[in-house]
């Protein structure tokens, strides 16, 4: 197997609640670190979200692996940045056999 190129640095981010004032709360992320990888996106598809169209571009995120509860590991609900570039992470699975690398589906998500 060819090792993946891991030429793109992210900032694998998690999210948690802060409370708006309001008795409700908004969502904000705190990142987590960076994280070196490779990035192949998959074929697109244009959607509506509140009267906006969106452009939603699958896409798998190679990177090194970490132990599974180590704070460098992605999770599924948890998301990549690369500058204004937002991926929400999906589901985390090892990509080979020896357990070198993980292999993210995540999606990107782009205002049209």
């Amino acid at each position: 197997m060819k090792p993946p190129l891991l030429n793109r640095l992210m900032i694998l981010e998690d999210s948690y609640r802060q409370p708006d004032g309001a008795g409700g709360y908004t969502t904000q992320w705190q990142p987590l670190g960076q994280i070196w990888a490779e990035v192949s996106a998959g074929a697109g598809r244009e959607l509506a979200d509140n009267a906006m169209p969106l452009s939603r571009v699958p896409c798998r995120i190679t990177v090194r692996a970490a132990p599974v509860g180590a704070p460098s590991r992605p999770q599924a609900g948890q998301r990549f940045r690369e500058g204004t570039r937002i991926y929400g992470i999906t589901a985390v699975a090892e990509q080979d056999h020896a357990g070198r690398y993980l292999l993210c589906q995540a999606y990107e998500e782009v205002a049209v």
